[in-house]
């Protein structure tokens, strides 16, 4: 319910409010979540862990643990058939990216990435939040 509630609350949010994030930091999340999915699409289980923060690292504990849970509960993040990346926005103070992607099958999926800023100045995926979208892409 608190994911249904946190994803009604995103989806509501106005565009006035994505302009609190950078361009520069707009840019940087959006290139750690797509390194992040080019090294589930190679099997670099290493590399896909190492872009997540510490707090996500430390619940899984390997990346062989971490790519098994993305693939059994992710699929279509891990073998994403199209992306488009919205705008990132800044929701209860915190930066979430929307992430439309479409799975093998044509359906369509709003994957919410809840970003964080580590101690070394780098955005990490602190997470995903997956939301099936009605319709199927053609």
């Amino acid at each position: 319910m608190a994911r249904s509630l946190f994803l009604a609350f995103l989806l509501l949010a106005t565009a006035s409010i994505a302009a609190e994030i950078s361009k520069e930091d707009a840019a940087a999340i959006r290139a750690v979540i797509s390194e992040q999915l080019d090294a589930f699409a190679r099997d670099d289980g290493p590399r896909a862990f190492s872009l997540a923060t510490a707090g996500i690292r430390a619940q899984f504990g390997t990346p062989e643990v971490f790519m098994e849970m993305v693939k059994s509960q992710y699929a279509v993040v891990y073998r994403p058939k199209s992306v488009h990346f919205d705008a990132p926005e800044l929701v209860e103070g915190e930066v979430v990216q929307p992430v439309k992607m479409t799975d093998a099958a044509g359906r369509q999926w709003l994957a919410i990435y809840p970003m964080r800023r580590e101690a070394d100045g780098r955005w990490r995926t602190n997470g995903c939040l997956l939301h099936r979208l009605p319709g199927v892409q053609t």
